[in-house]
């Protein structure tokens, strides 16, 4: 049980500087608006994170 929640945990802080390397600082917003949203269940919160983290992952338009 302990190495599930070790895995876990170097798994979601991995992802964590993935997103503030690739995406900077909005990026990691967006990811903890997203992760906040699911544990709170608030659609919401989670919609605003997935947007933000969508429209970085897109690049902007044009």
């Amino acid at each position: 049980m302990a190495v599930l929640a070790l895995l876990a945990a170097v798994s979601a802080i991995t992802l964590e500087q993935f997103v503030q390397w690739q995406y900077g600082a909005t990026g990691l917003i967006g990811l903890l608006l997203l992760t906040v949203g699911i544990k709170a269940k608030s659609p919401t919160c989670s919609s605003i994170g997935a947007v933000v983290l969508a429209l970085m992952m897109t690049g902007p338009a044009g």
